[in-house]
């Protein structure tokens, strides 16, 4: 609820058990072409432009609502490495937060690094040439874009979606200003209206000052008259009725006071849900935690899905995963969201808090050095990710064809306690050409076996373990690297040799 300024660095994370048994899931019997055009909804499910059903999974990547005007990471990485990254992790969209300094004259990104070739083609862009890039190249990946608009300027988040500075008509213009800039160019499906709407923000009060159901209809009809085909994504509110809960995590007033839009199957409703190290709740210290969440959950937000109101976007959620309760917490609400495996497209809709690694109170999936990657957290994310999207063409991401396929890939171990131990190794695709598919294969000294992976699928024989990409990371493009963790027995190891295949 008492959200901080995600920008400070956090601490380097805490090595924690992995979770066992996170096989990733990535619903195989859903049609490899699911999410081609525009989305609409239908009931409880987003369906694509040919009608198939598809899940957002995916991550949010902050930066622009800040004072630097661009992404965060871009002063260490190129973005398309990051991009890339994202897709060989199995995350199918990306969230963009941004404020509406990005549309005043002299935006400039101010924290971009362009050595040794880095970011070539972003020099000399504003913030907005910039997110054109980004959303092209993520188009390109096979990955979607939903453009948030965090907050009314880069000084702060605001309970209400104007500010004296902001008023609600530059807030619209803005919005049609964005639709209207990607109008046809359906790699960006929608538009967060505006993020986590607090107290004063009421839902159904009728005062049109500060009704944000109200606000949503004004600019989600403003948006859609310029740009029908965009989904549109609206939070909750803090307080219904005297209920209150996580700052745009109220969705109670829905089902007496639906977002009426002028065009039909629009509406996607976004909660957002934390845990202890942003801020305290009463559910975490009810003595029946965490079997207490799921009916939490219902009565928030999750009656909207299961009643089959409209669907629901879980828009962010995140922790450090430093206490039992954060752990115990995520773990329950990746159950609730419903494994892709069982469930398929029919689930709720997810994007993660957040890549970033500079989030002071969540962290993120990337580590303090905007490379590694937090396995034991992204691990927990494995059952509900879901397929990537067809690309939207532009040429190939990874360079010319013709080349040789080939990838290199680095082992490490990130604790052993004796008994066991835990280890990633990262896949990188060395060659001049795209990869399909990659197979990594080692041999330990000792009697170590593999316990549990994700993100990879095995084999062990003797002491030698054949490890395979998963459904969604075996496409790397020239460059691109993908990682896989895994859990062994005994400890004491050490780091094998490791060869790499491509295909």
């Amino acid at each position: 609820m008492f959200r901080s300024l995600r920008r400070v660095l956090c601490a380097a994370a805490l090595v924690l058990p992995l979770l066992a048994g996170a096989q990733s899931a990535h619903a195989a019997e859903a049609q490899a072409d699911a999410g081609a055009g525009y989305w609409h909804t239908s009931g409880r499910q987003i369906l694509d432009a040919s009608g198939q059903p598809v899940r957002i999974a995916g991550i949010n990547w902050f930066g622009f609502e800040t004072s630097n005007l661009v992404v965060h990471g871009l002063w260490s990485r190129d973005y398309k490495s990051m991009i890339d990254q994202m897709k060989s992790l199995g995350y199918n969209t990306i969230r963009i937060p941004f404020s509406d300094d990005i549309f005043k004259s002299g935006a400039v990104p101010n924290s971009i690094d362009f050595s040794s070739g880095k970011n070539a083609d972003l020099q000399g862009l504003n913030s907005l040439g910039v997110l054109d890039r980004i959303v092209s190249y993520a188009g390109q990946d096979g990955l979607k874009v939903i453009l948030d608009r965090h907050r009314p300027d880069s000084a702060g988040q605001s309970a209400l979606w104007y500010t004296a500075a902001v008023p609600e008509s530059t807030w619209i213009a803005n919005l049609k200003s964005l639709a209207t800039r990607y109008q046809g160019k359906d790699t960006v499906v929608g538009i967060d209206l505006h993020n986590e709407p607090h107290d004063p923000a009421c839902w159904g009060c009728g005062d049109t000052a500060t009704d944000w159901r109200l606000a949503a209809q004004r600019a989600g009809n403003a948006v859609l008259s310029v740009n029908p085909d965009l989904l549109i994504f609206v939070e909750g509110v803090q307080t219904f009725n005297g209920v209150s809960g996580w700052w745009g995590g109220n969705l109670m007033g829905v089902a007496q006071y639906p977002v009426q839009l002028s065009v039909a199957n629009r509406v996607v409703y976004s909660a957002h849900d934390y845990a202890t190290s942003v801020a305290q709740q009463s559910w975490f210290s009810d003595p029946s935690f965490p079997a207490n969440m799921p009916g939490i959950w219902d009565k928030y937000w999750g009656y909207i899905f299961k009643q089959n109101i409209a669907p629901v976007w879980v828009g962010e959620f995140g922790t450090t995963l430093q206490s039992a309760v954060d752990q115990k917490w995520l773990a329950a609400l990746v159950s609730y969201l419903r494994p892709t495996s069982t469930y398929g497209a029919d689930s709720f809709h997810w994007t993660f808090w957040s890549w970033n690694p500079n989030s002071g109170d969540t962290g993120g999936i990337l580590k303090d050095d905007w490379q590694s990657v937090d396995t034991v957290k992204d691990g927990y994310l494995a059952s509900v990710k879901a397929p990537g999207f067809p690309g939207s063409g532009g040429g190939d991401p990874g360079g010319p064809g013709g080349g040789t396929a080939a990838c290199t890939a680095s082992y490490s171990v990130s604790s052993d306690w004796g008994s066991g131990f835990n280890a990633e190794v990262e896949v990188t695709n060395s060659g001049s050409v795209a990869l399909s598919s990659w197979k990594v294969t080692w041999t330990w000294p000792g009697s170590q076996k593999v316990t549990s992976m994700w993100n990879a699928s095995y084999s062990q024989t003797g002491s030698t373990v054949t490890a395979t990409n998963a459904a969604h990371n075996g496409a790397l493009a020239a460059g691109g690297s993908a990682s896989f963790g895994f859990g062994g027995a005994p400890g004491g190891g050490g780091v094998p040799n490791v060869s790499c295949t491509a295909a």
